[in-house]
């Protein structure tokens, strides 16, 4: 047993060895520095946050080049250093109208209060290789003198309010505070608040294949971008010793609001019913996709019938989580000897017995 353990230390050391030697690739060429991977790779350390729970571009980035450009498993490195961080306070509540944003776009009004701002994106891009990146080549500049600095803009969904074309969700007297998932464990049946933060840190890729899924007939739903928006807002906080918020800085949130079919009873008029996601840095796709299936999580509260994956919660919340997908599917790399041969041996016995009763 000794030497199996001293053997299985010294491969160990040498398997951390060579994932050194592979993350830092050739050691003639230039090392990827944390503020190159901050600067450079802005939408993967968005994601990394976002999923890890952190907003810290630089930790994000230090992950990012730890993992070697594995976003799950920076994601893993980023939330078990949140682990080790003590909790401070307690934030107000962001005011997403106050936003200064560098990018708005809405689907459903061409027209709208303070405008259409396309920003950053890649929609109108004809996906073709650049090569002339491979040249580093330097991007066209902004000309300072005739940037506009953004103003704060009036949420498109209040549009329709104004005609009570939508619902509304204003704060029930007595509202409790919601459950943190990052300190208490999921429980069924999850309410909105649970749910939504629970999509907040779910894995990108699986939000997105149970949002197509809405968009394929396995929900009873027609979804509109009512607005996508990508900007600043304030963080408060109201220290124990005032008794007024205080700005502790800025931080750039994607945000995205939803617009569905609808709702209504025989008391109420039909109304457009609405989904919403929210996610650090620029995280469009992330953003959209959790209104999708925020909205699908919501058919029993609207009366609809649960029929498909993306309505049913515990099937969502439960398989949403990076980071236990993969810690569970890649244990199975880790040895199983005594089941496996326990298993080996039922096989065989069962033969065994199948040749017996053949022979009689």
């Amino acid at each position: 047993m000794y030497v199996a353990v001293k053997g299985g230390e010294t491969a160990i050391l040498h398997s951390y060895r060579l994932l050194a030697e592979q993350r830092r690739g050739d050691p003639r060429a230039p090392e990827l520095s944390v503020d190159q991977i901050r600067q450079q790779m802005k939408l993967a350390v968005d994601r990394v946050m976002t999923e890890g729970s952190v907003y810290d571009p630089e930790l994000a980035a230090l992950a990012i080049k730890q993992a070697a450009g594995d976003l799950v498993e920076a994601i893993f490195l980023l939330r078990a250093y949140r682990a080790t961080l003590p909790r401070l306070g307690t934030t107000r509540a962001l005011c997403t109208e106050a936003m200064r944003p560098d990018r708005r776009i809405s689907a459903t009004f061409k027209d709208l209060p303070g405008g259409q701002i396309l920003g950053p994106t890649y929609d109108y891009t004809q996906r073709l290789l650049d090569f002339t990146l491979m040249a580093n080549a330097a991007a066209p500049g902004t000309d300072a003198a005739t940037a506009a600095v953004p103003a704060p803009a009036p949420r498109v969904v209040d549009l329709l309010n104004q005609e009570g074309l939508i619902e509304t969700h204003p704060v029930p007297e007595g509202d409790p505070e919601p459950v943190d998932l990052t300190r208490e464990p999921l429980r069924f049946p999850a309410d909105r608040a649970t749910r939504l933060q629970n999509l907040a840190r779910g894995d990108e890729g699986f939000l997105l294949a149970m949002a197509y899924s809405t968009q394929r007939g396995y929900s009873h739903t027609h979804p509109f971008v009512g607005e996508v928006r990508l900007g600043q807002v304030a963080v408060e906080l109201t220290p124990e010793e005032l008794d007024f918020p205080i700005s502790i800085g800025d931080i750039e949130i994607t945000e995205c609001e939803m617009v569905n079919q609808f709702a209504g009873s025989k008391t109420e008029p039909p109304k457009f019913t609405r989904g919403y996601g929210l996610a650090f840095g620029h995280s469009e796709r992330k953003a959209m996709a959790m209104s999708l299936v925020d909205r699908a999580l919501r058919a029993p509260e609207l009366g609809e019938t649960v029929e498909a994956p993306a309505q049913q919660q515990e099937f969502v919340l439960s398989h949403s989580d990076s980071l236990e997908a993969s810690g569970f599917v890649q244990h199975l790399k880790l040895p199983h000897y005594v089941d496996f041969q326990s298993e080996l041996e039922l096989v065989r016995r069962m033969r065994a017995e199948i040749t017996e009763q053949e022979r009689a």
